[in-house]
């Protein structure tokens, strides 16, 4: 059975031109004067107990609206949102809390309006005060807090018991990275024991780390839902996109669904890699040389062309990547140039399969000028067949030294 479903919902918002006019519509007095407004139609998905779904999107897309649609903080106008069990939620940062009460004071309020029974309260709190690390300042007015801070409070309040559905909205970034790696572990103990969670993040690597899909929305619509890389690699194009940009995607080796994005000023016509003779290779040795070669055709006249890569592990997470901005080799070039672009590294990476992402931009990023931007432009594997035995996706050579007292 799904933990949670979510049946062609939607969300329209009533916007009157004074708030008479709302009064007066309340006791069904007075016509018009209001304007309708839709921040989300037929959204559709389920998911199961134990199941990571991350929600990507621009800003004002509908995720947060979704989001407190399935907290039960908002009614869906049309559709319907069915689940079972508890729901803890983290939306916004701070809501609910009184800023004038302690720390201690809103966990306990938090934990009383969720259900709690005064014994499981003082277990609750204990846990707060622990996990959140807020020291003696959990004993002072929330007002004081910082926003990392209230980040601390907020999550340990919500995760103080494993709840069946656990929403995190955006309210981690804001919080240092020490407890950023603490609270995905939390996250990660509720999954394996069962909780579905949802996941609102603008941060890709934590959204494959976590996600076992993702659903993007694009102007309240569900525009994709499916395996993380794919799904975030076409959400990279249409961040990109603007007026006489494409976005299209193709299946390639293994399946896998390409990327394309861009107004096509200039082009990727074709990516190879060459070991240190020259040969070309696809499959790479762990410590050896290698060159990727990336040929480019310019079709319209560009002031500031920036080429950049990014060589990504089989999740799609991003292993290294950079561009001529950063190296200060941006070029101007005229219609019709062709050029090779060369990037001799060395192959430091884990055993296994990669793929390189390629990008032709006019500024340190594609967000703004994109004139191509290409996933799996190749792929690769790496193997160890030289190097001692280690594990992970980075070769960082050590010496051990054994010192008897």
């Amino acid at each position: 059975m799904s933990a949670l479903r979510v049946e062609n919902a939607g969300k329209v918002y009533r916007m009157y031109g004074s708030g008479l006019r709302r009064v007066l519509s309340w006791f069904g007095i007075g016509r018009g004067g209001y304007t309708d407004v839709r921040v989300l139609e037929g959204v559709n998905f389920s998911m199961d107990a134990g199941e990571a779904v991350g929600i990507a999107g621009h800003n004002g897309a509908g995720k947060s609206t979704l989001l407190k649609m399935i907290a039960g903080m908002t009614r869906p106008t049309e559709g319907t949102v069915i689940y079972s069990g508890t729901v803890s939620a983290i939306i916004e940062l701070g809501l609910g809390f009184q800023p004038e009460l302690t720390g201690r004071q809103n966990a306990v309020q938090y934990l009383g309006m969720s259900g709690f029974q005064p014994e499981s309260i003082k277990e609750g709190v204990g846990f707060v005060e622990e996990f959140s690390e807020l020291g003696g300042y959990f004993d002072k007015p929330v007002r004081i807090y910082s926003s990392g801070m209230q980040a601390r409070l907020a999550f340990a309040a919500a995760t103080a018991f494993r709840p069946d559905i656990l929403i995190v909205d955006e309210a981690l970034s804001v919080g240092d990275a020490y407890f950023q790696h603490k609270s995905f572990g939390r996250i990660r103990e509720f999954l394996s024991s069962g909780t579905a969670v949802l996941l609102v993040s603008h941060d890709r690597q934590a959204m494959q780390s976590i996600c076992d899909r993702v659903l993007l929305l694009d102007g309240g619509r569900q525009v994709m839902d499916g395996n993380p890389s794919e799904v975030l690699d076409y959400y990279n194009g249409l961040m990109a996109k603007r007026s006489g940009t494409a976005v299209s995607r193709t299946e390639v080796t293994g399946g896998r669904m390409q990327t394309v994005s861009g107004t096509g000023e200039a082009k990727c016509v074709s990516t190879g890699m060459y070991d240190a003779d020259g040969n070309q290779v696809a499959i790479l040795h762990v410590g050896r040389e290698y060159e990727l070669r990336v040929w480019v055709e310019v079709v319209a006249d560009i002031s500031d062309l920036v080429f950049g890569y990014m060589l990504k592990d089989r999740l799609g997470q991003t292993v290294y990547g950079t561009n001529t901005w950063f190296t200060g080799q941006v070029i101007k070039a005229e219609a019709g140039t062709k050029l090779t672009f060369r990037v001799r590294f060395r192959a430091d990476l884990g055993v296994g399969s990669y793929s390189v992402s390629t990008a032709l931009s006019g500024g340190m990023t594609h967000l703004e000028y994109n004139y191509e931007w290409r996933d799996f432009a190749m792929m690769f594997e790496t193997v160890n067949t030289e190097k001692t035995h280690f594990e992970g996706h980075s070769y960082v050579p050590s010496v051990i030294e054994i010192e008897y007292e």
